[in-house]
């Protein structure tokens, strides 16, 4: 394996692991600040992606897809939010729920200023280094990544953020019914996938990426 190939993995890898990872700790924090101490007790409310790694969503998928040369996904082990601390769970489940979506924004943001500062640094009158090669595609792989995550965590569809954010929002009578829809969330959102039907929310991500650079 060549040390290109190395770099870009490396460079594809470190923004899908922060990005998971911060969508992950931004869930706890909040939880925290709303009486919900479980993550914290748990070792959860640390930027050290060792505590949040899933075998299957940040390791075994990305790799996959790293290696098949297609869209890079993948998901982080849910920080544990327990309701019954909260003084007001439907209340405090909706900023819960929205702060993993809205962390995604900023580290958006955050990319794109980085990509923003490096290309008022690098000189255009000569070809890209290795080093240039990386840092774009860095840059890029984390706005994409971000993007996203939000934009995809955002349907509501339980036991998506968006689907939490929906349930806070409704009655308990069709809160109940969200609750019965939830084991089968993964499901829905797995053939939404297959069938392409969030295609185009991938088309609008790659649009963004490309003006945001």
């Amino acid at each position: 394996m060549s040390i290109e190939i190395i770099l870009q993995i490396i460079a594809i890898i470190i923004p899908l692991v922060f990005a998971i990872t911060v969508h992950e700790v931004a869930h706890g924090y909040v939880a925290k600040g709303f009486g919900d101490s479980t993550a914290y007790r748990q070792g959860r409310l640390t930027l050290n992606p060792m505590a949040h790694i899933d075998p299957v969503g940040t390791i075994i998928l990305p790799a996959l897809l790293v290696y098949l040369g297609g869209l890079v996904f993948g998901w982080a082990k849910p920080v544990p939010i327990n309701p019954n601390n909260f003084l007001r769970p439907r209340r405090a489940m909706f900023f819960v729920a929205l702060a993993g979506p809205l962390s995604n924004l900023f580290m958006t943001l955050l990319w794109s200023l980085l990509w923003l500062l490096f290309s008022l640094m690098i000189s255009t009158s000569s070809a890209p280094s290795m080093l240039d090669q990386f840092i774009f595609l860095m840059c890029q792989t984390g706005i994409f990544i971000n993007l996203v995550l939000m934009i995809f965590n955002l349907l509501p569809i339980p036991p998506l953020d968006g689907g939490r954010v929906f349930r806070s929002l409704v009655n308990e009578k069709y809160g109940r019914l969200i609750d019965t829809i939830e084991p089968f969330g993964i499901f829905i959102v797995l053939g939404l996938l297959f069938f392409g039907l969030l295609q185009p929310i991938f088309k609008m991500v790659q649009y963004i990426t490309s003006v945001l650079m």
